[in-house]
C-alpha cells in the first residue's frame, strides 16, 4: 500500500488524536468501503490512547452510571485510560470493588459474541459502555449490544473513534470524528459496491487488526 496516499485528520479535541485516511477499494466482514481509516497509533501509543479517552469521557461526566467498559475493535488501552478517566471524573459504580472493569468478548467461528463465566458478574445487572475503534454499518455495535443484553448488562452509553452512523436501536454513538470530517467517506453493501460494478479491484481486506493487500 502506497503511503504517499495517506491523508491525516486531525480531531479538535487534541492534536494528538489523528486518523491516518487510505483511499481505495476495501472489503470489511460486512461492506465495501472507499476509505481505510488506519487508528493504529491511537490503539497502542500511550499518549493518544489516552488523548481519546479524554475526548471520549466527557460524554458521560456526573451524568451516567458505568460499571464496565467492553471492548471492541483491540481498544482495549484506551478502555483502560477511559476507565481511569471516568474514576478521576467521579462517575459512579455500582461495583463491590469501586472500580470499573474493563472487558473484551470472545467471538466464536461463527462470527457470534460471547462472555465465560468467570465474567459473567462483572456484566449481569451492571451498566456496560460499549467502546469500539469504527463504527459503519452498525453490524458491530448490534451484536455487542444483543450480547450484553443476552447476558443481563445494561446499556449505558456507546462511543467510538469514527462512527458514519449517529445512532443504532435508539442509542446515541459517542464519537470523536464523524463523517462530516470525511465528506467523502462512502459505505455500500459488498454485494451492491459501485466500485465493484465498475470493475475496480480490491485495494485490501480490513478488519479491526489491519489489512491484507491483495
Amino acid at each position: 500500500m502506497d503511503d504517499t496516499n495517506v491523508l491525516k485528520i486531525y480531531s479538535h479535541h487534541s492534536n494528538l488524536i489523528a486518523l491516518n485516511i487510505i483511499p481505495g477499494h476495501f472489503a470489511t466482514s460486512s461492506s465495501h468501503i472507499n476509505y481505510y481509516i488506519d487508528m493504529t497509533s491511537l490503539k497502542t501509543r500511550r499518549n493518544e490512547a489516552k488523548a481519546v479517552a479524554k475526548a471520549l469521557v466527557q460524554e458521560y461526566v456526573t451524568t451516567t452510571v458505568i460499571d464496565a467498559i467492553v471492548c471492541l475493535d483491540g481498544t482495549n488501552i484506551i478502555g483502560a485510560y477511559l476507565g481511569d478517566e471516568l474514576t478521576s471524573a467521579g462517575i459512579l459504580s455500582a461495583n463491590i470493588h469501586n472500580t470499573v472493569y474493563i472487558l473484551t468478548p470472545e467471538q466464536t467461528s461463527s462470527g457470534q459474541l460471547m462472555f465465560r463465566e468467570n465474567y459473567l458478574s462483572m456484566i449481569r445487572d451492571k451498566n456496560i459502555l460499549v467502546l469500539l475503534a469504527t463504527a459503519t454499518t452498525g453490524k458491530t455495535i448490534n451484536s455487542a449490544l444483543e450480547c450484553i443484553e443476552y447476558y443481563g448488562g445494561k446499556i449505558a452509553g456507546v462511543s467510538a473513534i469514527f462512527s458514519a452512523a449517529k445512532e443504532i436501536r435508539g442509542q446515541q454513538i459517542n464519537c470523536i470524528f464523524t463523517t462530516e470530517d470525511l465528506p467523502n467517506y462512502l459505505t455500500y453493501p459488498a454485494n451492491n459496491c459501485p466500485m465493484c460494478q465498475a470493475k475496480q479491484p480490491l485495494t485490501a481486506i480490513v478488519n479491526s487488526f489491519g489489512y491484507s493487500k491483495l
